[in-house]
């Protein structure tokens, strides 16, 4: 535990550090990113001692706050998320100290430095916290500090909107956990999470409804759909680097959130996990099917994150579900699924949201449609994308088809040996995810091809130079932890077994057992790798033996191909958007079609909007402003109306204490 203070003793004081050095950009890097680096590296061995010996560990000090007390546990769970965050942290620091090189605005390094190491800060209190009013503070401080890396950028009026969408529906979330742990607070007479036994002696009922209030509340950081909505705009907006570590592992804390508050209950019902799963495969496909459209690359990742934490959600969802029913070798699958696809969105998303960043950084733009030809150009950053968009898109040998597959397994196993109409939906799921995974090889082959091969489409994509090696570093550690829990998954499934036993009911046993088919995947993929490998080399020989000749490929009858010749995004997704997915999906389309013999102009133009936020949410906000503009006559503007509510408001309370005493 000391080891852990210290991590956050090095990034608390290096981010005041690096504010304080604002006017020297090179000195608040080098604070920021040592600080970084340090604490990182410091909280990543408690994790690892947590996770190898199945142990716990637990530190208590005095807080002057009423029910507050600064307590800290690093139990299995909790060293599960510490990991990714110590790992994307530590790397997401290295990347952003090439990329911010030489940025426009170098005063804005401090302070972009002070909240970056102050959200790793606030990410690890969240997940070792043992006390809930700890908790909600660590958790107010991760929104803020994110909220603040978001808008970086702040000059621009889209990165302001996003950064503001971001921090109104967090706090609506927090308003829920605060409503939540008041409640158990107050019920169990102590805020400390070991004061919450009581909890376990709760009706099945009872527990599943604030189980329910729990996950809507976590939900909301997690991109739960349809909670998901800031996601998309805020990703985007963000610096690559902060969509990294967002994308990767802030979202994973609403994870934490959910399953922690799960290991406080008792059983919940099993209709809980049906929720969850049918939220998650909605989600899933919902997300991915919206980054087929879009032509942000950053944009079109985010919604890809809408997908993942959707395939999470099924996973533990079917654990949810199996746990209640009595059926732990379902369980096991469900949740080790769902874990160890929390672990691999973080490797293989973390790496995409970095390639994405080498390509702004190189070209300028994330627009798809006005980039091609960069992996002539940036044949490291465009290995690399591809290499994470084979592992995103549960291709082998990487490492997200084992998670998906043992997601997979259980819902066949479930829907086999569950009788009646029961058995129907995880078979519908196994479907739903079978259409994800389809579309998620449309969306990466669009994303990669049509920014990666052929010609240049702006002057901007003709000039790109590659990334520099403090940039590429990290991406290519990222993609070798992905390939390697590809090859070898049972080292990673026995890492996460201590964390998965928190999960599950007490006494399931043979887990190694129910876990033992995800053996062979690595196996078969190793000899994939070899295969291709082998190939390669009989390529390379072959194209030295055989005389080069130069030339024009054929331009399908013109004489002189350009780029403009060339597939868009939009058109690479046309079949999709109008055969495959509901007219709520595709995006919007407006046109102005030539006319006449010689006509002047024609456009065409289509945005992929959200229709959860457009259709939904702002309605709802616009009519509940509606609604409080009634109101607005209860703003006087005078001082002896204010205190007249303020007594009434003394008064109504004291009345209320009082017939509270006597009942």
């Amino acid at each position: 535990m000391r080891l852990l203070l210290l991590s956050l003793s090095l990034l608390a004081g290096s981010a005041v550090l690096a504010l304080l050095s604002s006017a020297r950009p090179r000195l608040a890097t080098g604070f920021g990113l040592g600080g970084a680096a340090a604490g990182a590296l410091a909280v990543s061995l408690p994790a690892l001692f947590c996770l190898g010996g199945g142990k716990s560990l637990s530190y208590s000090a005095s807080w002057s706050v009423p029910g507050g007390r600064f307590a800290l546990q690093v139990d299995p769970l909790a060293a599960f998320f510490l990991l990714p965050i110590a790992l994307l942290g530590l790397l997401c620091a290295l990347y952003a100290a090439g990329y911010l090189r030489g940025h426009a605005r170098p005063r804005a390094l401090g302070a972009h430095w002070f909240f970056f190491n102050l959200l790793l800060a606030a990410m690890i209190l969240v997940v070792t916290a043992a006390n809930a009013l700890l908790f909600l503070a660590a958790w107010e401080v991760m929104t803020i500090a994110s909220f603040f890396l978001v808008a970086f950028e702040h000059h621009l009026a889209e990165v302001r909107r996003a950064a503001w969408l971001y921090l109104v529906m967090a706090h609506l979330g927090l308003m829920l956990l605060l409503a939540l742990f008041v409640v158990c607070g107050v019920q169990c007479g102590g805020f400390d999470f070991a004061d919450f036994a009581p909890l376990t002696g709760l009706p099945v009922a009872e527990a599943t409804l604030l189980f329910a209030v729990a996950a809507a509340g976590f939900g909301v950081k997690a991109g739960l759909f349809p909670l998901h909505v800031w996601l998309p705009d805020a990703h985007p907006a963000a610096p690559s680097h902060v969509s990294a570590l967002m994308s990767g592992v802030l979202v994973k804390t609403g994870i934490y959130g959910i399953l922690r508050f799960y290991t406080l209950l008792p059983s919940v019902s099993g209709s809980a996990g049906i929720v969850l799963m049918a939220l998650g495969g909605t989600g899933a496909l919902f997300g991915i099917a919206l980054a087929c459209f879009q032509s942000d690359i950053k944009r079109a990742l985010a919604y890809s994150t809408v997908e993942n934490i959707g395939i999470v959600f099924v996973g533990l969802g079917l654990g949810l579900y199996a746990a209640a029913n009595d059926q732990p070798a379902l369980a096991v699958l469900g949740f080790a699924g769902g874990l160890l696809h929390i672990w691999n969105h973080s490797l293989f998303k973390g790496l995409m949201f970095l390639g994405a960043g080498s390509v702004l950084h190189a070209a300028e733009t994330r627009d798809m449609d006005r980039l091609g030809g960069l992996l002539q150009r940036m044949p490291w950053t465009g290995g690399l994308l591809i290499g994470g968009s084979l592992a995103i898109a549960a291709l082998p040998p990487f490492n997200g088809l084992i998670s998906e597959y043992l997601i997979y397994l259980g819902l066949l196993q479930s829907g086999i040996s569950t009788a009646g109409i029961a058995g129907l939906l995880p078979l519908l799921m196994v479907g739903l995810l079978g259409l994800t995974g389809a579309l998620a090889v449309v969306a990466f082959t669009r994303l990669t091809g049509i920014t990666l091969l052929g010609q240049p489409r702006s002057a901007a994509a003709e000039t790109a130079h590659e990334s520099s090696p403090l940039m590429l570093a990290p991406m290519v550690l990222l993609l070798a932890a992905s390939l390697a829990i590809g090859l070898f998954p049972p080292f990673a499934l026995q890492l996460l077994a201590p964390a998965l036993a928190q999960l599950l009911p007490a006494g399931t046993t043979g887990i190694p057992a129910v876990l033992a088919p995800a053996a062979p995947l690595g196996r078969w993929g190793l000899l994939l790798l070899l295969f291709f490998a082998l190939m390669a080399l009989l390529l390379a020989i072959l194209r030295r033996l055989r005389p080069e000749a130069e030339g024009a490929t054929w331009g399908c009858g013109f004489p002189f191909p350009s780029s403009r010749m060339a597939y868009t995004g939009e058109a690479f997704a046309e079949l999709t958007q109008n055969h495959l997915l509901p007219a709520a999906l595709r995006p919007e389309v407006t046109a102005e079609r030539p006319a006449g013999l010689f006509p002047a102009v024609s456009r065409l133009a289509q945005r992929a909007l959200d229709p959860v936020l457009i259709k939904i949410f702002f309605p709802a906000v616009e009519g509940i402003a509606r609604r409080s503009q009634r109101l607005r006559w209860l703003q006087q503007g005078k001082s002896q109306v204010y205190l007249f509510y303020i007594f009434l408001t003394c008064t109504v309370l004291m009345v209320w204490s009082v017939l509270e005493g006597r009942t």
